[in-house]
């Protein structure tokens, strides 16, 4: 039996009744609160738990040749991705993860930090093309690591040795600085992107749309099963105007020089072939370049990362020549204009000297013909006079230099076209009657790239026809992507026919090797080395000094590195050609050298268009000629022997049939 002291107090028990009711409002305050206040949240974080969407990539775009044939292709690899939707600490593991990759931990934490404000669902990708130990090591870890995973991509496969790489370009991960860029802002960090070349200028057309597969995941991150996939889009073949013959034959002909080689349709503006040297490994890119790597390649003097076609600005000698008489015929003062050079001329002055005079030659008089084919300096340094700078800027400008071509590479510079108001601009100077001397020999302050010689050279000899070049055919372009320019397609710049005639024909004189002048006195041209037997090839050398002959002098260490730059225009046939070779040799010392190199590339497409079937007919029976364009089979020429002809040019059909390459070095065949 309880005594009456044995019993709760009513005190007590009050109390004790208060904390329980309290107890239970704290719970279901808690319930509710997370039933009701936070059930969109918890819900969401739950279905995150749940399912896991892994990204599935797109292959890019195939790079094809105008004849199909593969030059950029893909391969499949492995990439390791580092999963931020579970609740581990990343950081913590970043010692183990970057042991079993080998990677540097430190540049596994930056990659984290760099995607902390991402939203969690993106992974981030550590390491792309990974080797099969560290794709044994992620499987191997996959319970003590499960923000570890692993996706199949498509690597870029680009030819070996640099072939094309700098109109091909390369891809690379998006940066931060080209996601705020036009054209990059759809993107997330983390993509791979064309970053150089025809891989930037047509990203749009080659990179696909990735596809995603939902995962099952357990509390531990594990993939437990699949609900289902997204298939990825991939991205679309892009059909270059390149010929891979021609391109083997442009970058076999520049092999073990500096410099640029440009080849082009100078009748649609189609590139053939586009070589720039010294060049660079685009594979290294495909995957990620290391520091070191990139380091190199940036601070190499010879600037192989640079497409010398469309970026060196640089005096283009003697082959601006070619503009002068341009002008001078137009304007009336070439045609009956005859020069006496004795070896140099003075003007305002100072003497300036022709390069006859260091080789011991006297020119005597001189013609616009003359002047060309023996490239004289005092003629020109006569004609600059005569025109005055406002003249010379006025062709020149017309005829596209000093401004950018318009060709769908991406970074064209536009070069240097000097004029009264350009220095003044520019410099805040007058400018001086004496300069103008220089500029009339491609000297001065007159800058070009190799593609605006091209197209205005090319479009001398098309009776003034220029035409804007391109790398992609536009008709097979969607018309989103085509890329905007200020050029138009073509631009019919006024010559003379009389004055086209003289100018292609003394163009012919420069590749011949015997030219009589007006005295009778026997020359050759100045490239007559680079003749071609039986193929009408025309074309105008250049040298351009690279520091001033004075300063040379001086210089005991370092002539070498400041050896005249040769350049060669070359044209086939000489009138309405059907290609354009300009050819820049750095260091090249004489235009008559970078001539033999524009030489192998004419002939080598020259004996292309003798074999390809598109352009032989079969002789006919009555006899008589058959027009196939540029190219005719005539059966009473060479004694009756099948004979293709194109301008002076003619070949025995019987050797046409010789077997064509079918894919891109270190490619394979198709």
């Amino acid at each position: 039996m309880f005594g009456r002291d044995d019993k709760v107090s009513g005190i007590r028990l009050t109390a004790a009744q208060y904390i329980i009711l309290a107890i239970f409002l704290v719970l279901a305050y808690g319930l509710w609160h997370l039933q009701v206040m936070q059930s969109d949240y918890y819900s969401l974080a739950a279905e995150r738990n749940r399912i896991r969407n892994v990204p599935v990539l797109a292959p890019r775009g195939r790079i094809l040749d105008r004849e199909g044939r593969v030059i950029v292709d893909n391969y499949p690899s492995f990439s390791a991705l580092l999963l931020r939707d579970s609740s581990r600490d990343l950081n913590a593991d970043a010692d183990l993860i970057a042991q079993g990759l080998h990677l540097d931990p430190n540049e596994v934490r930056a990659r984290i930090r760099r995607f902390a404000s991402m939203p969690q669902y993106q992974p981030i990708f550590l390491k792309e093309d990974i080797t099969p130990d560290e794709l044994q090591f992620i499987d191997a870890h996959r319970n003590e690591l499960p923000e570890l995973d692993t996706i199949m991509a498509h690597r870029r496969l680009y030819p070996r040795n640099g072939f094309m790489a700098h109109l091909i370009g390369y891809v690379g991960e998006v940066s931060e600085d080209m996601l705020n860029q036009p054209g990059f802002e759809l993107y997330n960090p983390g993509d791979v992107v064309g970053i150089s070349g025809v891989e930037r200028q047509y990203n749009g057309v080659l990179m696909g749309t990735n596809g995603s597969r939902q995962a099952v995941v357990d509390s531990h991150g594990r993939e437990v099963g699949r609900l289902g996939e997204t298939e990825a889009v991939p991205g679309k073949p892009l059909k270059l105007t390149i010929d891979i013959d021609l391109q083997i034959a442009a970058e076999e002909a520049l092999e073990g020089k500096n410099g640029a080689i440009v080849a082009m349709d100078p009748r649609t503006g189609e590139i053939l072939a586009m070589v720039s040297r010294p060049s660079f490994n685009p594979n290294d890119f495909s995957v990620r370049i290391s520091r070191d790597e990139w380091s190199k390649l940036v601070n190499d003097r010879d600037k192989p990362l640079l497409n010398k076609a469309i970026q060196a600005q640089l005096a283009p000698g003697s082959t601006f020549k070619i503009i002068m008489a341009t002008a001078g015929l137009q304007e009336g003062i070439a045609q009956d204009m005859h020069v006496n050079c004795a070896g140099g001329a003075e003007f305002y002055g100072r003497y300036f000297e022709c390069w006859s005079k260091e080789k011991h030659i006297v020119h005597g008089i001189v013609d616009i013909t003359k002047g060309i084919y023996q490239s004289c300096d005092v003629f020109f340094y006569t004609l600059a006079e005569k025109l005055g700078i406002e003249r010379i800027a006025k062709y020149a400008t017309m005829l596209g230099l000093g401004q950018k071509t318009g060709i769908d590479l991406p970074q064209e510079v536009s070069g240097v076209m000097p004029s009264e108001e350009w220095k003044i601009h520019n410099f805040k100077q007058k400018w001086f009657a004496g300069e103008t001397i220089s500029v009339g020999i491609g000297q001065g302050a007159v800058a070009v790239t190799p593609m605006q010689l091209a197209r205005a050279i090319g479009g001398i000899a098309s009776d003034g026809m220029l035409v804007k070049p391109h790398v992609a055919f536009p008709s097979e372009l969607p018309p989103n992507v085509i890329p905007a320019s200020s050029v138009p397609d073509k631009v019919q710049v006024p010559i003379d026919p009389k004055n086209w005639q003289i100018i292609t024909d003394a163009m012919a004189d420069v590749t011949s090797p015997l030219v009589v002048d007006s005295t009778g006195r026997k020359w050759n041209g100045t490239a007559s080395q680079a003749h071609l037997e039986g193929i009408d090839f025309a074309g105008k050398t250049g040298t351009a000094q690279t520091i001033s002959a004075g300063a040379k002098a001086k210089l005991l260490n370092g002539k070498a590195r400041f050896k005249n730059n040769a350049w060669f225009v070359g044209i086939s046939p000489r009138r309405n050609p059907e290609i354009v070779v300009t050819v820049l040799w750095e260091s090249g010392e004489e235009g008559p050298l970078a001539a033999r190199v524009a030489a192998q590339v004419i002939k080598a497409y020259v004996e292309k268009q003798r074999r390809s079937p598109q352009k032989m007919v079969e002789q006919p029976k009555n006899g008589g000629k058959v027009d196939v364009g540029a190219l005719w089979t005539d059966p009473d020429s060479d004694g009756g022997k099948d004979a293709l002809h194109g301008g002076r040019f003619a070949v025995d059909l019987a050797k046409r049939h010789l077997p064509l390459a079918t894919a891109a070095p270190g490619m394979p065949a198709q």
